[in-house]
């Protein structure tokens, strides 16, 4: 009998909410972008999405997922959250942040619940992947279960 992969914080969650979501488990030691992942696990990229963590010019988090081939605009992002500008949270912040690592960084089941915005391209997919909460583990499931799981909303978030 294979061995059975452990939950996730994010796995855990979707289950208490009765949310489905399928888990693809890949081979993975070290930080690998989501091109990579995409290609490991056969998956089109229009399909797969990051997690991005800012803070605001008021010190505040805040959390976007976009498709892992389109780049996050931060006039868009800010103004979505209603901040005057929004940066890329440095990479050795992520853990003390959100408890996950870089690679392995989900919305859903962070530190604190973060405002979240996932582009709207999302709305155009029957479902979208996104990180488990761990290296080697992403997680399928339809774009309104992601939002409602994480309390994010639909916005235009990527760059032209």
């Amino acid at each position: 009998m294979a061995k059975q992969e452990p939950k996730t914080n994010a796995m855990r969650i979707l289950e208490s909410l009765k949310i489905p979501y399928t888990a693809h488990t890949y081979e993975c030691k070290e930080f690998v972008d989501g091109i990579q992942i995409a290609d490991l696990l056969g998956l089109p990229y229009g399909k797969v999405y990051k997690t991005l963590v800012t803070q605001g010019a008021s010190r505040a988090y805040f959390v976007f997922v976009i498709p892992i081939d389109r780049e996050l605009d931060l006039k868009k992002a800010a103004r979505c959250v209603g901040e005057k500008s929004v940066a890329m949270l440095p990479v050795k912040e992520i853990n003390a942040v959100t408890g996950y690592i870089r690679g392995g960084c989900t919305a859903l089941g962070m530190k604190k619940r973060y405002e979240t915005r996932i582009d709207e391209s999302a709305r155009e997919q029957s479902a979208v992947i996104v990180s488990g909460g761990r290296l080697g583990m992403q997680i399928e499931l339809a774009p309104e279960d992601l939002a409602r799981a994480a309390g994010a909303q639909f916005a235009d978030l990527c760059m032209p």
